[in-house]
Order: structure tokens, then sequence, then C-alpha cells
């Protein structure tokens, strides 16, 4: 991590975040996981998701999620993992969801930035563990890279319960509809670079209410953490930064985000 300031510098010292979205399993944390999850706590982060990515992925998902209180599963196949699913997973998925029910299905979706991930595969795996989740009325986390629309479209067809469009960065239209359909808009790291003005102006924008907050660690660092890894105690400055473009607390922007996760995640 560049710079000398500690993960979470500057909380917000009121309400308790929520990281609805990180990947706290994942092994660039495998030297100091206890270090990462500490400056969390430290920093007033609550509650942590984290989403498995392929069905090998479920036993350290669980295993972090078992060590660490506050951080809580979700169970899925993300879409950049294709070349390693297998249809069978779809059932490890299922037995997984009955063994430990997550607070949701996910991270799942759709990738078009990576061009050698066959669209068709992606397709399958998404529309089925849509299914899934509709069949155990759980909420899904969405991975949805350039693929806002197409995601859209197996929603409406789908109907599952809702849940968080992660990392969203599409258009306010593309925003609107994800509403209409129950879900809430992930928002972390991208949008704090000075750069992101088109984000910028969606995280400035938008109702309070359409948001819920996330880091995608180790992923999607903050502009102060630059090329370095991110991790979730970086969530309380985030917060901040969300504050600033919308005129009002990070007290606020904290209770408000947490209550949107809790509602959509059915923590309430």
């Amino acid at each position: 991590m560049s710079g000398e300031r500690a993960a979470g510098e500057g909380a917000p010292d009121t309400a308790p975040l929520i990281d609805t979205h990180c990947h706290l399993d994942a092994g660039e944390f495998d030297a100091d996981r206890d270090q990462v999850y500490a400056r969390a706590r430290a920093a007033g982060i609550a509650l942590q998701i984290v989403p498995a990515v392929t069905a090998a992925n479920f036993d350290a998902v669980a295993a972090a999620c078992r060590r660490y209180p506050g951080c809580l599963p979700a169970w899925g196949l993300h879409p950049m993992y294709i070349h390693v699913h297998h249809r069978d997973h779809l059932e490890r998925l299922r037995a997984q969801i009955e063994a430990w029910r997550p607070v949701a299905v996910g991270e799942i979706g759709l990738d078009l930035f990576v061009r050698d991930l066959d669209y068709a595969t992606q397709e399958y795996y998404y529309t089925q563990q849509l299914k899934i989740a509709r069949d155990y009325d759980l909420p899904v986390l969405l991975h949805c890279r350039r693929a806002n629309d197409q995601i859209l479209k197996h929603l409406r067809q789908i109907r599952p319960r809702g849940g968080i469009a992660h990392a969203f960065s599409g258009s306010r239209q593309q925003a609107e509809e994800y509403l209409k359909l129950g879900f809430k808009l992930g928002f972390g790291g991208a949008f704090t670079w000075p750069r992101a003005t088109r984000l910028r102006a969606l995280a400035a924008e938008l109702p309070l209410e359409a948001i819920v907050l996330e880091t995608d660690s180790p992923d999607i660092p903050p502009e102060w953490v630059g090329r370095g890894r991110n991790e979730p105690g970086e969530l309380a400055r985030i917060a901040q930064v969300l504050a600033g473009l919308r005129g009002i607390s990070p007290a606020e922007v904290a209770r408000q985000t947490s209550a949107n996760a809790r509602a959509v995640l059915g923590m309430i």
C-alpha cells in the first residue's frame, strides 16, 4: 500500500459501515489477513460480505467467515472463471447453499471486457445461478463489467429477489433500471479518482437510498492507494469521499448505505 497512513485513517467514528464486496479469502491477504481484518474493524467496518468465485473457492470463503466475526459468505461461480467451472458445480452450489445459507448468490454475472471469455458459456452459468437464487429466495451479487444491458435482460426474465450491481459503472438509465428491479448499486474505489467524472457524478446525484459501499479488496484500489493492494479498511475513507461529493456527513453516508445493504441482503 502506498503512503504511510494506515488503512481506514480518517474513518467516520459514528455509524458502522458494511463492505458489501470483499474477497478477504484472496491469496493477496495470506501473509497478513489477521492484521487486515483488525484494521477494518478499527476503521468501523462492522460487516464484510465475502463472495466466492469458483466451487474450489467455497472452502476458503467458509474458513474466512468462520474465523472472522462479521464476515458473511456469498456462494457463486464468477464469469471470469468459466474455464474452471463444470455443470456439476451448479449442484455443488445448491449443496453449499443448503449447508450454509449465504447472504446472497454471488459473485455471478457477465463480463464483456475480457475478450476471450465465451459469451454463451458465461450466459449459461449466469442464468442458471439466477434461477438458483430465485429458488432459494436469495439476492444476487452481480459482476456486470460492460454488460449491464445483457445482465438486465436476464434479470427481467428470471426475476430473482434483487441484489447488488457490484462495481456499478453504467449509465443513469441503466442505474434506474436496476433500481426498478429491487437492486442497489455498489460504489467503491473507482469513483474516488478525480478523472472518473461520470462515475463521480452518479455517486453524487443518485438517490442515497440506491447506493451501497464496497471495496472489492484486494482489487479496485481507491485513488490514495494508487496501484497498491486494496483492503476493507479503506471503506471508511471511501465513505468520506462520497460524503464530500454529496455535501453530507460521513455519518449519514454510513447510516444510510449500511441500512441499504441490510435491506437488500435481508439482514434487517
